[in-house]
């Protein structure tokens, strides 16, 4: 009872909420009100939050058991989930009452949400996608667990020191993690290196025995994952290291105290960062101890739960269906023979069968030099018992194949998983492929390009097994929480179905002939860009108009996505301008963003371009703040739902056929951002969807970029033949942006005119410049502008990452919801 036998505050009330965030500030942070900081806030408001998803989380759980249905396991090195207060506030339809009771409180729930760290668990696409995932199993009813690393700094924090990229600790972690439930009773041994024993049971069967070598410890930290109105509440499991033994007193009190603790720290460098550096043999086998060890720790827990629960492991494919994000968790194909084989003595055919039936892999790249490998003699040392089994899934498939019964000798050396060019190799890709029953491509022209080359021979010995399932995205965390004024815009005009079916947007595109529609819409998009504007001020120390074109290329900086086409176009626009002082030019504003690999030479060199070129284009009087260039540091989730909706054109102009689907495009496009790229990825059915006249094409296909490759892209002629090219590559390679260093940036003109320009961007530059202009052309025309975004709006609800998940659901796991439940929310 309440004091005073008063009645307990309604669930959910105003009261309620008052009096949750004042327990959690009390009883679990340790402030009085008197004493709270604005974090000891945060940490209370998380917790609070927090409590009221427990009992959906412990019901569904429950429900998954009494009903004994099959779950997804979604193995993904990356989780990029951004903030969770804002996007679980919206998912349990609490962010109004929390405001009031906040605001009642003397706190402001704005200036809270932006205290949450990002966690910072992933690079990009790849992370940001199993985040949304995750989010849409639970939104649709699917019952989900996702696996990762629970990384103490994850990537790394960019910051820019004269303009070159620095790399520092992500400190997400510094003042906890209030959302996530640590379980300590949750460990499993991981072995490394040791050796391969054969024995003979009573049934003189030989089995093997894995022993020796070193052993850590996976701890379990677990993170509640609400879905919208309707849906249940999985579980984001993330494994910590650690050390089977913490100190070794008899060091420690001879004083030799860094040998004392030597085993603790090595063992817990497995989960320091994501992506170690891996261009030495010591990164490297960091890495691969990275995948293996939260491969491992996964499927223990997974075999572990089944056999909790079940008795006869022929069943495991009913109730388990294991999701390979990429492959860094391909291992997992030889760790799930070891455990059956030789933890639960299962036959090998039979375990074959198990694995394979239980196994997905998705492909999110067509770049050989991505497609992850190993060397044999570090697999052999490392994981020895793998190494073996490994070798035997080869033997079995290849003496089966069609390619050795026609005596095919080449095509059974590409079959192979052991590639024997140079350093022996194991091929994770073939390996992922070969021990899946289903793979799948993450785009229509991917998954062709799939089928045609990094997999064409394993396609043609398994045609049924490639399938596409083009990428989604939330809405709830890209459109409903990072855009309100849009959001309150579409609820007004078609009310708030939208939100659970995102399909239900084409009913706005009535509306987009009336005028009062497109001013709300601009007005909501000149909101968006106001305070990107605020943004740029306070991040980059640079003042940028409202009104200007704001062109955004926001992603990971690589070669193929051709940061470095729009930086060329920049500077030929640069010219333009100061030799034409008087024509009327439509201000504009280059904003990039995202982070280069530590490891990744070139492209922290066209960062570091970028930074030099910027700084002399924004402080040239000639250019009178016509043309502004902006690189943000630190991309990051947060980052980026301040930058999307405020875009007005999406640059996606990756190398045509080198980009796999990319799901920028689709952020960017839902916020009303207009698409200039090229047909590649999923920028082929974004077309498709909202139709020619609203994106702006341009550039090689696949086709024709694949045949300009094989004959030879004569890059050096094509900058002869360009004015426009031919004087921004000199001015780059001369020392115009980089006078105190006249050399710097001539490796980037070298990889152009000298090394064959494999990205072709030459090729495309002239395209890519005219293309640009009729971006600009039709900016100018306010109507025809707002129509062509407000349709991109309206037509992009298929790209809805629930639409994604539930073909994955049908069409790959065959899992359906969870039966009805109960998940009324806690007091």
């Amino acid at each position: 009872m309440a004091p005073d036998g008063d009645a307990p505050p309604t669930p959910g009330s105003v009261e309620e909420l008052k009096a949750s965030i004042l327990r959690n500030l009390v009883y679990a942070v340790g402030k009085d009100q008197a004493a709270a900081q604005p974090r000891d806030w945060f940490h209370a408001l998380a917790r609070s939050v927090r409590d009221h998803g427990i009992a959906s989380w412990m019901e569904t759980t429950r429900a998954i058991y009494s009903q004994d249905t099959k779950r997804v396991y979604y193995l993904s090195l990356e989780f990029l989930l951004g903030r969770l207060l804002g996007t679980s506030l919206i998912k349990l339809g609490l962010t109004a009452a929390y405001r009031r009771a906040l605001a009642e409180l003397g706190q402001s729930l704005d200036e809270l949400i932006e205290i949450e760290p990002d966690a910072a668990l992933g690079n990009g696409g790849l992370g940001r996608l199993a985040a949304c995932y995750l989010g849409s199993m639970a939104s649709l009813g699917l019952p989900g667990y996702g696996y990762g690393i629970r990384y103490n700094f994850g990537l790394f924090e960019q910051r820019f020191e004269d303009g070159w990229q620095v790399e520092e600790p992500e400190q997400w972690l510094r003042y906890g993690n209030p959302w996530e439930f640590p379980r300590a009773e949750v460990l499993y041994p991981i072995r490394f290196y040791g050796r391969v024993e054969a024995v003979r049971g009573d049934d003189r069967r030989r089995s093997y025995r894995w022993v020796g070598g070193d052993q850590v410890y996976a701890m379990a930290y677990d993170t509640p994952l609400l879905g919208a109105a309707g849906g249940v509440t999985n579980t984001l499991r993330l494994w910590s290291a650690q050390a089977t033994r913490s100190v070794d007193l008899s060091l420690f009190h001879s004083g030799d105290y860094l040998r004392a603790v030597e085993h603790k720290v090595l063992s817990e460098t497995l989960n320091q960062v994501l992506y170690p550096n891996d261009s030495t043999p010591a990164g490297r086998e960091l890495r691969l101890k990275q995948e293996y060890f939260f491969t491992s720790a996964s499927l223990q827990d997974i075999l572990r739960r089944f056999v909790q629960h079940h008795t006869d492991l022929t069943r495991l494919p009913d109730r388990v269906a294991i999701q390979l994000n990429d492959t860094h968790p391909a291992i997992g194909i030889a760790e799930m023979m070891r455990l059956l084989v030789d933890g639960h003595g299962v036959r090998w055919e039979a375990a074959w069968e198990l694995t394979r039936h239980c196994f997905a892999y998705t492909n999110h790249t067509l770049l050989p030099e991505a497609l992850e490998t190993w060397p044999v003699g570090l697999i052999e040392r490392l994981l020895p018992r793998h190494m073996q089994i490994i070798y035997d899934i080869n033997a079995q498939v290849l003496q089966g194949s069609a390619a050795h019964r026609t005596g095919d000798i080449g095509r059974v050396a590409r079959l192979s998983l052991i590639d024997e060019h140079g350093e022996r190799a194991v091929r994770m890709a073939n390996l992922a492929f070969i021990g899946s029953h289903k793979v799948n491509g993450v785009s229509r022209l991917h998954t062709e390009l799939m089928k045609s080359t990094v997999f064409a021979d394993l396609h043609a010995e398994f045609p049924d097994r490639i399938l596409n399932q083009t990428n989604g995205i939330t809405p709830r965390r890209w459109l409903i929480e990072s855009n309100p004024a849009l959001s309150d815009l579409i609820t007004a005009s078609i009310g708030t179905g939208w939100m659970r079916d995102l399909s239900e947007l084409t009913r706005l595109e009535p509306k987009i002939a009336d005028p009062g529609f497109r001013d709300a819409y601009a007005a909501a998009k000149l909101a968006n860009k106001r305070r990107l504007a605020d943004f740029i001020r306070r991040e980059a120390e640079i003042e940028v108009e409202s009104a200007a074109l704001f062109d955004v290329q926001i992603k990971r900086i690589h070669e193929y996505k051709r940061q470095l086409l729009n930086l060329l176009q920049a500077v030929a626009l640069y010219n333009d301008m100061r030799a034409n002082p008087h024509r009327g030019w439509t201000p504009v504003v280059k904003v990039f963003a995202g982070k280069a690999a530590p490891g990744y030479e070139m492209a922290k060199l066209i960062i570091k371009l970028i930074n030099d070129v910027a700084r002399v284009v924004n402080t040239d009087p000639a250019v009178r703040d016509l043309l502004k260039i902006v690189f943000l540091p630190n991309y990051s989730v947060s980052a980026a739902q301040v930058i999307m909706p405020a875009a007005d054109l999406s640059e996606q102009i990756s190398t045509a056929g080198m980009e796999a689907s990319g799901t920028g495009n689709m952020k960017l496009a839902l916020n009303g951002a207009i698409t200039l790229g090229t047909l590649d990825g999923a920028n082929v059915e974004i077309r498709e969807a909202v139709g020619p006249d609203n994106v702006i094409i341009f550039g090689l296909t696949a086709d024709e970029a694949h045949r300009l490759r094989a004959a030879g892209c004569d890059a050096r002629a094509i900058i002869a033949a360009d004015p426009a090219l031919r004087q921004a590559l000199d001015m780059i390679g001369s020392g115009t942006f980089s006078p105190d260093d006249v050399d710097r940036f001539k490796p980037v003109v070298a990889s152009l005119a000298d090394h064959g320009d494999r990205f072709l961007v030459t090729a495309d530059f002239a395209a890519y410049r005219a293309a640009f202009d009729r971006a600009v052309a039709l900016y100018r025309d306010r109507d025809a502008w707002i129509t062509r975004t407000a349709t991109n709006t309206a037509r992009m609800g298929w790209f809805s990452s629930d639409r994604a998940v539930a073909g994955y659901a049908r069409e790959i796991w065959g899992v359906t919801p969870l039966g009805p439940h109960s998940a009324a929310p806690i007091a």
